[in-house]
């Protein structure tokens, strides 16, 4: 089993075993799509063929240039959008509703450990800290430092305050 794709089963389950990975293949599409992602990114033949097949059933775009981290997370299946010129760090939870945007240059930089809630936008080429979490219906368009708690339309800070307790069965990259 490819190392990203055992890393985001493990933020799904806690577990890497072969029935962890079969049961989630079979009653998870979200958990499908993102087996076809990672596959597809490895340039074997079997991904590029379950991409195809898993791409045109979802809401979820990310395309294959996006960079992507260990232990990806994306709760209830979507819609996400994402630039191709997004960066996405280890052990982040993308929520539904969440788009991560540019209109010109280069779109956002997450760090390690980030929850993005509900209904986000992330707009240009932002960089959100490790260790963070940007509450539902966010709009950043500043740069949210690491270990913060952020939220609003313009996203704030509120403060620091055990800002990485969203992030469930996180993923140690070596």
């Amino acid at each position: 089993m490819n190392e990203y794709v055992k890393s985001d089963l493990y933020r799904y389950t806690g577990r890497t075993d072969s029935r962890a990975f079969w049961g989630m293949y079979r009653h998870d599409r979200t958990f499908r799509w993102q087996v076809a992602f990672r596959l597809a990114k490895t340039g074997s033949i079997w991904g590029k063929v379950l991409w195809k097949l898993n791409r045109m059933k979802h809401e979820i775009d990310i395309p294959l240039e996006t960079q992507v981290g260990y232990g990806l997370y994306i709760g209830h299946g979507g819609p996400i959008i994402c630039n191709p010129t997004a960066v996405i760090g280890n052990n982040v939870n993308l929520s539904q509703w969440t788009t991560i945007g540019s209109n010109g240059g280069g779109a956002a930089i997450i760090g390690d450990n980030v929850y993005i809630g509900p209904s986000c936008c992330l707009v240009e080429r932002v960089k959100v800290g490790d260790n963070v979490t940007l509450g539902a219906g966010s709009i950043v368009t500043k740069d949210i430092p690491d270990n913060a708690t952020a939220a609003g339309n313009y996203a704030k800070v509120l403060n620091y305050n055990n800002p990485g307790r969203y992030i469930v069965n996180p993923w140690e990259v070596n």
